[in-house]
């Protein structure tokens, strides 16, 4: 089963629709956050533990990622959608 963890700056907008989204399309387990201190939900080290691929948004957040949790982002598929903040 997948597991797939939806990260954005806030997690006001985006990742939230796309935990919404990938949940009912494919039979996937998800989960949102945001890395800003000021989101609705920071994303934890159980979130990125708990996930087998993670997906941001922008590629500046998964260099931020990295940053917040070098060794649990080790050996996850992560991807960047390209989804800008418009």
């Amino acid at each position: 089963m997948r597991r797939v963890l939806f990260i954005c700056g806030k997690g006001r907008r985006r990742s939230p629709t796309a935990e919404q989204t990938f949940s009912t399309l494919y039979d996937w387990e998800t989960d949102s956050a945001g890395l800003g201190a000021d989101a609705d939900v920071v994303v934890s080290a159980e979130q990125v533990e708990w996930a087998t691929d993670i997906a941001v948004m922008e590629k500046r957040q998964m260099g931020r990622l990295r940053r917040m949790f070098p060794k649990l982002a080790l050996g996850k598929r992560l991807v960047c959608l390209d989804v800008p903040d418009n």
